[in-house]
């Protein structure tokens, strides 16, 4: 059991590690010009050939190089959005959706009561 928790704890770490953080800006709308500042606006937190640390994990290879925003699929964008399901009545899959995170949380909370 302790050594799954660590392998564990060591992938948590070794995504933290790989994250990047950029400092907030304040970002100044621009009512006549609002279709070209979202044509221009940077889809990625790093700019083309930003040297991506952590993803390179073999020996002797060349460092991992971001790409411009244009080669990538446009899918990928759209991954960090949150999922919209559609409510459709009784019985549809909102409320199937709803009630497995409902019963998730209710077995995470019992799960925690008895390691009290």
């Amino acid at each position: 059991m302790f050594l799954s928790q660590s392998l564990r704890h060591a992938r948590r770490q070794a995504w933290v590690v790989c994250r990047a953080r950029t400092y907030a800006t304040k970002e100044t709308p621009e009512p006549s010009s609002s279709k070209n500042a979202t044509a221009t606006t940077p889809k990625s937190c790093c700019s083309a050939d930003t040297v991506l640390e952590g993803l390179n994990y073999l020996k002797g290879q060349p460092p991992v190089l971001a790409k411009p925003d244009e080669e990538y699929p446009d899918w990928l964008w759209t991954v960090t959005k949150p999922k919209v399901i559609p409510d459709d009545g009784p019985g549809g899959k909102l409320e199937r959706y709803n009630r497995r995170l409902e019963n998730k949380q209710r077995i995470k909370e019992r799960n925690f009561m008895q390691t009290q």
